[in-house]
């Protein structure tokens, strides 16, 4: 059983070499450190405040975030949805919450804000190792939309679940037909919000273009690869340019909506300004 946890431990050595703490309470940050340098060697940073974490985040691109859910300038779920939904080179990284109150809504505003896992105190190093393990071994695939970034919240598509499937729908489509479904899906919410958030309207449409690029050579669909590779180009000139016209870039995507089920229900029309980017 130790060699196993020793070979475990040593795969996931190279993704915790850079690791960041916010933690307003320095014996809790202490500890949480000394734990994690048991396990690997690598580097980290502890920060007392939002404000110095989200500077730190920026400097050292962690490769792992832990996160106090609360306390003196610190809002864990608020530093969440910044790293998502900022430029840092870590906005994908794991992030840990780590409270004593592990009540359903901080649970529920923690999954929401892009967190990865949960981590409750009081913890041992087998609890820590678990959630690491989960955050390295595991990946979940990342949802880039414009009401949600971050790690995909079904759990069953993480990579060796066996588990119930949540949603009717998964029982009726391979795994790329619905990777392709759920794409379409985030591209048509994210045209309603070209003008609310443009810039992450476009953040969402690029990577939503790169998944189904994916899916459509992999279930070898011609068609999809031409929609696809037409919209991408588009999407590339309006970058460019540094402007969205919503009404455009719909009539742009249209043929990609088109493989939408007959039975999806439409969404609102984007507005006709443009909007810069």
């Amino acid at each position: 059983m130790f060699n196993e946890e020793h070979k475990l431990i040593q795969r996931m050595v190279p993704m915790l070499q850079r690791v960041l703490i916010v933690d307003p309470a320095p014996a809790s940050a202490r500890l949480l450190a000394d734990l994690v340098r048991n396990i690997s060697a690598g580097q980290i940073w502890n920060a007392p405040s939002n404000k110095r974490g989200l500077m730190a985040a920026e400097q050292v691109n962690p490769q792992l975030i832990f996160v106090e859910l609360s306390g003196d300038n610190v809002d864990g779920i608020d530093f969440a949805r910044r790293i998502r939904r900022g430029d840092f080179n870590c906005r994908q990284a794991p992030i840990i919450m780590v409270t004593a109150t592990a009540t359903a809504g901080a649970i529920l505003g923690a999954r929401d804000a892009g967190v990865h896992e949960f981590l409750r105190k009081p913890y041992t190093a087998k609890d820590l190792l678990r959630r690491l393990e989960a955050v390295t071994m595991r990946p979940r695939d990342w949802v880039e939309a414009v009401d949600y970034i971050g790690p995909d919240r079904r759990r069953f598509n993480s990579g060796d679940y066996k588990g119930k499937l949540k949603r009717r729908s998964d029982l009726k489509t391979t795994p790329d037909a619905a990777r392709i479904l759920q794409a379409l899906k985030i591209l048509r919410s994210a045209l309603t919000a070209i003008e609310s958030d443009p810039r992450q309207a476009l953040r969402s449409m690029q990577a939503q273009v790169a998944e189904l690029q994916r899916a459509a050579v992999a279930v070898s669909d011609i068609k999809l690869v031409t929609c696809v590779t037409d919209f991408q180009r588009y999407l590339n000139s309006a970058t460019e340019r540094g402007v969205l016209i919503p009404h455009e870039v719909s009539a742009q995507a249209a043929p990609l909506l088109a493989f939408l089920p007959a039975d999806e229900p439409a969404r609102k029309a984007p507005p006709r300004d443009a909007v810069a980017i």
